[in-house]
């Protein structure tokens, strides 16, 4: 049974103006995207700016989303550090709190090997036994390239790690990953830009960042593949391009939380070292979005 099937929304954290945690804000949020057909919330992953939360706000962010979500949909928790101890330690509670699952990025700065890679999502995993984990590579952002073989001994070899975001970019890599873990693998794209290519070797959906401002779109273009309408789930990924592009002109979350405040969302500023988008590309942003049917506020 995967955890989701389709496109899961990696939603941002909104902020009041002196930077803390608007849950009132959030909880709209878990809504509009519960209405608008998304199949399931990813809390505190990149995109929500967990990188600047303390462990109290990460762990208050997710039961919060968990208590609100209320099953609805799956809740998965970003639970990740380059500290293994520390990614127990957040792991661990999120389970408590009835995490659906766990999303864990490669530990980032320290570059691990592929053996330490193996070590450290081998020992997160046995400690969290009865929840599935969802390993998350973005070597742009962390340094650390989780290799095909090294998934591939990981999802056969301990029985809770069941997933792979694939945000590596580099198509190749992935069908490797595919062909040697098989059906052991449920692969999830993390790139907007590769969903359906990432479908079509075998992906059971998206962790999305479009999602946030798209999700009945990004939803659809996901249902409409499986469904066998190929032709018009590649329209819709074509057609959202100009605006995944927009979205991730600066780096994320900058741009999509731009987004939500000019759609009237109010989710507030970002915590530094993020800061405001530079108006040429926020003009980019805003013609993306008209171009794409989206309502400014």
């Amino acid at each position: 049974m995967a955890i989701f099937k389709g496109a899961g929304v990696a939603i941002v954290t909104p902020m009041y103006e002196d930077g803390k945690v608007n849950y009132d804000k959030l909880e709209e949020l878990l809504e509009y995207q519960i209405a608008n057909s998304t199949d399931a919330i990813i809390i505190c992953g990149t995109t929500g700016e967990s990188a600047t939360m303390t462990h109290g706000e990460h762990l208050k962010t997710i039961k919060f989303a968990i208590d609100k979500v209320n099953k609805r949909v799956p809740v998965i928790a970003g639970t990740g550090s380059n500290c293994t101890e520390t990614a127990i330690m957040m792991s661990k509670e999120a389970a408590s709190y009835g995490a659906d699952a766990l999303l864990v990025v490669t530990p980032y700065y320290n570059k691990a090997t592929q053996k330490g890679l193996i070590a450290h999502y081998t020992a997160v995993a046995n400690a969290v036994p009865e929840t599935p984990i969802i390993m998350y590579n973005v070597p742009s952002r962390t340094g650390c390239n989780l290799q095909p073989a090294t998934v591939a001994t990981l999802v056969k070899n301990v029985k809770n790690i069941v997933g792979l975001k694939a945000a590596s970019g580099d198509l190749s890599q992935i069908a490797k990953t595919v062909s040697l873990a098989g059906e052991d693998l449920e692969l999830y794209s993390g790139n907007d830009d590769q969903v359906l290519p990432i479908l079509s070797l075998g992906g059971l959906g998206v962790i999305s960042v479009l999602s946030n401002v798209a999700p009945k779109e990004t939803h659809d273009m996901v249902m409409k593949f499986f469904e066998g309408d190929t032709k018009g789930a590649a329209k819709i990924q074509i057609d959202a391009i100009p605006l995944i592009n927009a979205l991730f002109c600066e780096v994320n979350p900058i741009p999509v939380k731009t987004a939500l405040n000019l759609m009237g969302m109010n989710v507030g500023p970002l915590r530094m070292p993020l800061c405001e988008m530079e108006e040429a590309n926020k003009e980019t942003l805003i013609k993306a979005m008209k171009d794409f049917g989206i309502k400014l506020a």
